[in-house]
């Protein structure tokens, strides 16, 4: 998801290295897990976003793609939090990673929770409550994740978090089945695309879909809406690192369904954003989702219950990170 802030939600939730998600008992996470261990944390972690939230309007943003990154190179780990070296270029270092933003937050939430609960909280646990926060901050559902993640204790190398993130032009069909694999239905699929209300798409992510011949492109556009991103995003900048963006919808900072009604009107930025209301496995679940904005949330919530269980370590796996800027 190379330069956009959620631009390529649906890119992240392709795990290559998960089986289909089952629930919450067999993957050993509970809605539970800490309430004798550290009966606070949600409380912790509410209070430190609030103000990363206040100070930064796109925090919220930036947080639910920290945790769909996560996910995708080695499950839900808190791989994804750990720094790099000169030597040794690890996860966040892969050019799909560019604009990835606010794992100091992260690791200002962990400081404060081991203060009352040393050793306790997993940095992957923290990283997907932080998300969920950042959805109902944003006015999106509040969401129940089960909990009992472990860290892994190493990240993965650029080179491999490069190969776990696809390109930018994913469609439809590709996308349905690999949601699959999490056990997400069609619904829930094109729910956890919604997500794209929140955010940025760089510039760099749309230059094909603009500036490819009509017949070599896939989705309809709006001509007025085109050419407002030509004005934003000019051709010329292909052949540049220009970090210019454009906004997903015109609420980039609120949660709702205004993408899914945008995307109808022919205003969707990404070709997956294109295409879902004209495809014939999923026109009828944008539709629903654009005039019913609570059932829009009903499925988002359990897609993303789904995807927070992606290649989970518990029990004896992995481990408790101290520092979740540092592998052990």
């Amino acid at each position: 998801m190379a330069g956009s802030t959620l631009s390529l939600l649906f890119i992240i939730l392709i795990v290559n290295q998960i089986a289909a998600a089952t629930n919450p008992s067999s993957e050993g996470l509970s809605y539970n897990f800490y309430d004798k261990t550290c009966p606070h944390v949600e409380d912790i972690v509410r209070a430190v976003l609030a103000s990363v939230f206040a100070s930064d309007p796109t925090s919220p943003a930036a947080l639910l793609r920290l945790m769909f990154h996560d996910c995708q190179v080695q499950g839900c780990d808190g791989s994804i939090l750990i720094e790099s070296l000169p030597s040794k270029p690890l996860e966040m270092a892969a050019s799909k990673n560019f604009g990835i933003r606010k794992r100091e937050a992260i690791n200002l939430i962990k400081s404060r929770i081991e203060v009352e609960c040393p050793g306790q909280v997993s940095c992957a646990d923290i990283l997907v409550l932080a998300a969920r926060e950042a959805v109902a901050i944003s006015g999106g559902p509040s969401i129940q994740v089960p909990l009992g993640r472990r860290d892994s204790p190493f990240s993965a190398s650029s080179e491999s978090a490069d190969a776990s993130l696809p390109s930018a032009d994913i469609g439809v069909d590709d996308a349905l089945g690999l949601f699959a694999k999490l056990g997400m239905t069609a619904e829930e699929a094109v729910a956890i695309l919604g997500a794209h209300t929140l955010g940025i798409t760089h510039c760099l992510n749309v230059m094909d879909r603009l500036y490819k011949s009509y017949g070599e492109r896939a989705g309809e556009i709006n001509p007025k809406f085109e050419a407002v991103l030509k004005v934003t995003c000019p051709q010329w900048m292909a052949l540049t690192q220009n970090t210019s963006f454009v906004f997903n919808d015109p609420s980039t900072f609120h949660f709702d369904n205004l993408y899914f009604k945008n995307a109808m009107a022919g205003q969707g930025v990404l070709r997956i954003d294109a295409e879902l209301p004209l495809h014939p496995k999923t026109t009828s679940i944008v539709q629903q989702f654009g005039a019913d904005q609570d059932h829009f949330f009903q499925a988002f919530g359990s897609a993303f219950v789904k995807l927070s269980f992606a290649g989970v370590l518990t029990g004896t796996q992995g481990v408790i990170r101290n520092v979740c800027s540092v592998g052990i």
